[in-house]
């Protein structure tokens, strides 16, 4: 089953989680995780990581720091 929505901030834990409907699907990932986000209108495989500069971004893609709202989905 795939679960998506969209990326949000999560205060608690200081980690980037999964929102659908404002509802926590995830609560947070962790560095090297695998999810799939929306990337010009298609699903593109990448993982959570964090930057010297403390920033999380995606691999592979050119979202970095402010990943709110970024269309993603995960397996599960």
């Amino acid at each position: 089953m795939t679960k998506q929505g969209r990326l949000g901030y999560n205060s608690r834990n200081g980690r980037y989680g999964l929102l659908a409907s404002d509802l926590w699907v995830d609560t947070g990932f962790h560095w090297g995780e695998g999810l799939e986000v929306l990337l010009d209108d298609e699903w593109v495989q990448t993982r959570m990581e964090m930057n010297r500069a403390r920033e999380w971004y995606l691999v592979g893609t050119p979202y970095c720091g402010n990943l709110e709202y970024v269309q993603a989905r995960i397996s599960g």
